[in-house]
């Protein structure tokens, strides 16, 4: 990607992010994203739609944008997997199918996806079973279509502790089914992130980064919560991965921020989503400049 205007030459090739927390507005996402110098994206909210409710002529007009501004998708952001098993599930597999199709033309090669919520209280077997067999529908679909699907270790689905992501990737785990690895949710569940890097490693082949705190689950800049980003990243990349590492903020309401020390380049930041978008990426880069591995990025 050339150096935009007022913009910056890229660090880190491999970073992308959720730039729909920048604005709802597509192109204003594409002019920060260049302003930054990152060149991919996570597309999920596209002009106020979900990425999963594109007709053909939008995914081909986000297509020509996406061309225009030098900006590539690192995977699809989607909500598959994020709805209750008791819901419809071959309405949810249409919209699957959708997505897949999307994937292709933004020549995008991962999906990221979940593993079903239930209605509260313990999983059971026949529930887990369900969840399994779903998943495992998907996978095939998935692998007669060429592209990969990562399970994120979201809060309050199936795989959303250590070991019912290790038992996912266990029992379906392959070419066409790979692992997110969040840090900020796996603080938000309660687990060690240590002790699930060292259960996922082999299955991790991408990346979300948000950070979290203990105490009340609240979201923080990298590095700044109890998600070991650092030691997560520095195995990772001493372990030799080049997938990417996708920004996930979630810092629009982030009542700390004034009382972060703050560089000078950071209190300048602009205000609202470009300002925390920016927060979030300098704190990634400054975990990653201590880390003598990340120059394959």
């Amino acid at each position: 990607m050339a150096e935009p205007e007022g913009g910056r030459r890229m660090k880190y090739g491999k970073i992308s992010g959720f730039s729909d927390e920048i604005t709802d507005n597509v192109e204003m996402q594409f002019r920060v994203l260049n302003k930054l110098g990152i060149g991919f994206f996570e597309p999920r909210g596209i002009d106020g739609k979900n990425i999963a409710s594109l007709s053909d002529a939008e995914t081909g007009e986000l297509k020509k944008k996406m061309d225009a501004y030098g900006i590539k998708a690192s995977s699809i952001g989607s909500p598959i997997g994020k709805v209750r098993l008791e819901d419809d599930f071959e309405a949810h597999f249409e919209q699957f199918k959708r997505v897949v199709e999307t994937a292709g033309k933004l020549e995008a090669g991962y999906i990221r996806m979940f593993s079903f919520y239930h209605q509260g209280g313990e999983w059971t077997g026949p529930q887990r079973a369900e969840v399994l067999a779903r998943l495992g529908r998907m996978i095939r679909y998935a692998s007669e279509h060429d592209v990969i699907l990562l399970h994120e270790n979201e809060k309050d689905v199936y795989g959303d502790t250590i070991d019912r992501c290790a038992d996912l990737m266990e029992e379906l785990g392959g070419t066409h089914f790979k692992a997110v690895f969040d840090p900020a949710n796996f603080v938000q569940c309660g687990q060690d992130t240590k002790e699930a890097y060292n259960r996922l490693r082999d299955h991790i082949a991408y990346v979300h980064i948000k950070d979290a705190l203990f105490r009340d689950g609240r979201v923080v800049p990298a590095g700044a919560g109890d998600g070991n980003l650092e030691y997560v990243l520095g195995s990772l990349l001493e372990s030799g991965y080049e997938g990417f590492l996708s920004l996930e903020p979630h810092l629009g309401s982030f009542a700390g921020l004034a009382d972060l020390e703050l560089d000078d380049k950071m209190l300048q930041l602009p205000e609202g989503g470009e300002g925390t978008f920016t927060l979030a990426y300098r704190a990634l880069e400054e975990i990653l400049d201590r880390i003598p591995q990340a120059n394959i990025l």
